[in-house]
Parts: structure tokens; sequence; C-alpha cells
């Protein structure tokens, strides 16, 4: 068991990376042969591996309550039915993947060497800010009116999670429209922000194999 674990700690990000993956491309396909969304089960498993990959954080405490907490307010909102609870289990999930997400790039831009985990590291970084801002859309939906259509709850987390991608690659697709100012400035900063992070990345992987190759 141990020895398990000891291999998946080794490469978690990569595992982080295709959990992205199946989040991000399988869940439409899972949806249909299912006849259910597993988009939320996939968030969890996603948090769960986000965590595991920054085991080695100074906040790995905090994670680990956030993650509690999102279950816990997941549980109670399938039981007890509390419309509430919802919105605070995704802000949980929220906190606890920023908090992941900053451990993830710091690990992929703050070595001296690269290898195959590193990359993962920094692809998982630029995929969970994705689905990082899809979450948040449909947070922003729920808790104010007409930021994606005319009224509160339009913008399901699917939705919220594909214009999040729409936007970070800056397709512009243009069938789901920001309505707000709020909902209008993260779509920018999340736009601007992934064009930044592709340039940074690059340059220090360039600067990275460069040393390599002059030493």
């Amino acid at each position: 068991m141990s020895g398990l674990l000891e291999r998946y700690l080794r490469h978690r990000f990569a595992w982080l990376f295709f959990s992205l993956l199946l989040t991000i491309g399988a869940n439409p396909i899972l949806e249909s042969l299912l006849r259910f969304n597993p988009l939320e089960l996939l968030l969890a498993v996603n948090l769960v591996a986000a965590i595991a990959g920054a085991a080695r954080a100074r906040w790995i405490r905090v994670l680990v309550w956030l993650s509690v907490a999102y279950v816990a307010a997941r549980a109670l909102a399938a039981v007890v039915g509390f419309a509430t609870l919802q919105p605070l289990s995704q802000l949980a999930w929220l906190v606890a993947a920023v908090l992941a997400t900053a451990a993830t790039a710091g690990h992929a831009v703050q070595s001296e060497a690269v290898d195959g985990e590193h990359l993962f590291a920094a692809l998982d970084a630029y995929l969970l800010v994705g689905v990082i801002f899809g979450v948040g859309y449909t947070l922003l939906d729920q808790i104010s009116l007409e930021s994606f259509g005319p009224s509160a709850g339009a913008l399901a987390l699917p939705d919220g999670v594909y214009f999040s991608f729409v936007t970070l690659a800056t397709l512009g697709y243009g069938d789901i429209v920001p309505m707000s100012d709020t909902a209008r400035g993260l779509a920018i900063l999340e736009a601007v922000a992934g064009q930044m992070y592709l340039a940074v990345l690059v340059a220090r992987l360039v600067s990275l194999y460069s040393q390599k190759a002059n030493s």
C-alpha cells in the first residue's frame, strides 16, 4: 500500500493532468452515456488530486479542512436540500483550488531542472485556472442577478466551465455572453491572465533549457 502511495506521489501532477482532461473532455460523453452529469464528482476528484499535488505546501492543513467543508456542504445539500449550501460548497472548493493551483504553479516554475512532472505541473496550473473560473462564473450567476442571463441560476456548471475555457483560450464564440460588469471583468481578467501565464511559462522553460544546454 505504501508503495502504491509513493508511486502516486511521485507522479501526482501527471495524475492531476489526466483527471483534469477527463473533466474537460470526457464530461459530455459520460453525461450522454450515464444519463446524469458527473461534473460535480469529477470536480471533487480534481480537488483531491490538486491537494495531493500540494502535499508539501505549508497551507496543506487549510486545504484539507476546506475539502472537508466542501464534502460536508455537498452532502448536507443532498440530504437536507438547503439551496444556500450549494454556493457555500462551491466557495470552499474555489478557495481550496486557488491555493492548490498556486502551489502547483510554484512547483512548475521554481525548479532548476525540467522533467516530466514539472511540465505536467505547468499544464495543471493552466487547466485548473480554467476550471476555477468556470466554477466562479457559476457561483457569480447564482448570487448576482443578470450576470449571464435574465435571471439568477441561468448558467449551469457545465456551461460555466465551457465558457471559462472558451474565454481562457480567447476563442470568443459568443454563444454565452457575460452581461454584468462583474462577469465581464472576470472574463477580461481570465483572458489576460491566461495569455500572460503562457508567455511567462514559455520564457521560463526556455531559460531553464538554455541553462541546461550551456552547462
